[in-house]
């Protein structure tokens, strides 16, 4: 079931998008991991600047995410900056996304 539940979480995160880069969370590679136990998911990530103007709502919008799939009641998100976030973190997917090669 866990496997079910995070599957979800992560389409759920493929619709939460960095507004300054156009691109979902997940595929940016901003969410370093997803723990489920019970009813509860911890989400690790990180963002593309300790400065981002964003931030409060992303993380809001990943939050609220995790706690859209089933059996969730509860999600706690840690936010990282180890390892800092670079590039090179970006799927393949999303890398053809936005035309980097």
């Amino acid at each position: 079931m866990d496997d079910a539940v995070k599957q979800q979480i992560v389409n759920n995160l493929r619709e939460v998008y960095d507004p300054e880069i156009s691109l979902n969370v997940y595929d940016l590679g901003l969410i370093y991991d997803i723990e489920i136990s019970n009813t509860q998911c911890n989400i690790t990530m990180s963002l593309t600047s300790a400065f981002c103007p964003m931030a409060d709502q992303i993380v809001a919008d990943v939050e609220s995410a995790g706690m859209q799939a089933d059996g969730i009641e509860k999600c706690d998100i840690k936010i990282t900056f180890d390892p800092q976030w670079g590039p090179e973190m970006i799927s393949e997917d999303g890398k053809l996304l936005l035309g980097i090669f």
